[in-house]
């Protein structure tokens, strides 16, 4: 699971590379390289870490069914391989893969400023899968030429991953949490029996730690943008978000994860009751912490509002084909062989932990089986049961960066300074205004 483990050095770096794909659009549209259907020879896929291990899976069954196609998967690694797709779509495709693993912070940024980088695959028979996956990820792989530029691969659900032991000597029922003041009732009870903090933030923002803020905007239907691509980074949701982080903090039940590995750290030493994560984290946590076997257990986030929503996809990746492949059908041969069937997405999930997208592969009795690792609970099931409520696309839009900088700085200033969250929002959002030439949501 190590590829999203490097999510957050991944949003670190993201700055810098959009600010870098902001500049090289404006010398170069993306337009360079015509490329080419060719539906035979050698293509070559970029991925990174376990997904590419994942993909690799599939190949000798795909080279077999399909004579006259070489696979060659990469591992560019994770987040090189962000600035390598970056800089290979400003150079209008130059050295770009045919195969392309994009995450859903940057498909929407790169679908806006190089509208010919990305293949259309509407036109080979790509919108047939279009009810294919889960609910809220087939509006983000579109353009604004209304084709398909995409597949979905992987799709993470919200859950909340807490101590049972912890919980357990505190006297604290999952079962009773709803919401969010719930938990800040639970964790003072925590922290008073076992001197162990709630979960883990880097408040100083060198990492732009920004996923537990965006995931109690999600639970609400919000995020740095709605749907129509205005900023909504001062809306009363985004500032019920900020709120609940202060009151955890102003508690004493945030500890500071500043420093490369600390989180990390932190979990290994027990030294945190609860993980906010998604789907991707199930095998994490068993994989990098056995020593904790039977101590963990997962139950759906707490609603940020009382009665409000328990469930949001917080992120999700995809397979495209560069525009500038001369061989698009061959690579689209390959992206809808390894991600239309169950047996091979989920021969996928065992190799290389990406959490299936289609949504055929949950009949697969593995998402229905006790985990060991969570003393026997069948972790899986609740994130699928999630993936059927309504569940709204997230808008990253080509300006996310800009807003992550901006809404990082935001809750530094809380957690640090003591600031109040409406005013630390309101501020965020009209620079993030005046540097995207965005209007503010109403």
């Amino acid at each position: 699971m190590s590829h999203q483990l490097s999510r957050r050095r991944l949003l670190q770096l993201a700055t810098a590379s959009v600010a870098g794909l902001g500049l090289a659009a404006c010398g170069d549209n993306g337009s360079g390289s015509a490329g080419g259907d060719g539906d035979s020879g050698k293509i070559t896929v970029w991925s990174w870490t376990t997904p590419a291990e994942g993909l690799r899976s599939v190949v000798p069954a795909f080279e077999r069914d399909n004579p006259g196609i070489e696979v060659d998967v990469q591992d560019v690694g994770n987040p090189a391989i962000w600035d390598k797709i970056t800089v290979g779509l400003a150079s209008g495709g130059k050295g770009l893969a045919d195969v392309l693993h994009i995450g859903v912070d940057y498909l929407p940024g790169y679908l806006d400023k190089f509208p010919d980088g990305i293949a259309d695959l509407s036109r080979l028979g790509a919108d047939k899968y279009k009810d294919a996956f889960a609910k809220g990820l087939w509006p983000t792989v579109i353009g604004e030429n209304k084709a398909a530029h995409a597949l979905p691969w992987e799709v993470n659900p919200l859950g909340l991953f807490y101590r049972h032991d912890h919980f357990e000597k505190a006297g604290v029922d999952p079962d009773g949490i709803g919401d969010w003041n719930d938990m800040i009732a639970a964790g003072s009870k925590i922290l008073n029996a076992t001197g162990v903090r709630l979960l883990g933030l880097d408040k100083t923002g060198a990492t732009q730690d920004m996923d537990f803020f965006q995931n109690l905007m999600q639970l609400q239907d919000v995020f740095y943008f709605d749907q129509d691509g205005k900023i909504t980074l001062a809306s009363p949701a985004a500032i019920k978000a900020l709120t609940i982080i202060k009151r955890l903090n102003d508690a004493g039940l945030i500890a500071d994860t500043a420093g490369q590995g600390t989180e990390k750290r932190l979990l290994g030493q027990g030294k945190l009751a609860t993980y906010a994560e998604a789907a991707w984290a199930v095998e994490y946590l068993a994989s990098t912490f056995p020593e904790q076997k039977g101590k963990w257990r997962s139950m759906q986030p707490p609603a940020a509002v009382p009665g409000g929503k328990r469930n949001a996809i917080v992120n999700s990746t995809y397979l495209a084909v560069s525009g500038s492949s001369t061989r698009r059908k061959a690579a689209w041969r390959f992206i809808e062989y390894a991600l239309t069937k169950p047996a091979r997405i989920n021969r996928m999930f065992a190799s290389g932990g990406v959490f299936p997208a289609l949504k055929a592969a949950y009949d697969d009795p593995k998402f229905s089986s006790p985990h060991p690792f969570y003393g026997g609970q069948k972790v899986l099931k609740p994130f699928v049961e999630s993936l059927s409520a309504d569940a709204r696309a997230t808008n990253f839009t080509g300006d996310y960066a800009r807003a992550l900088k901006f809404a990082s700085d935001a809750q530094s200033q809380v957690l640090l300074k003591g600031a109040d969250p409406a005013d630390a929002l309101k501020k965020a959002a009209e620079q993030l205004a005046q540097q995207t030439g965005r209007q503010q949501a109403v």
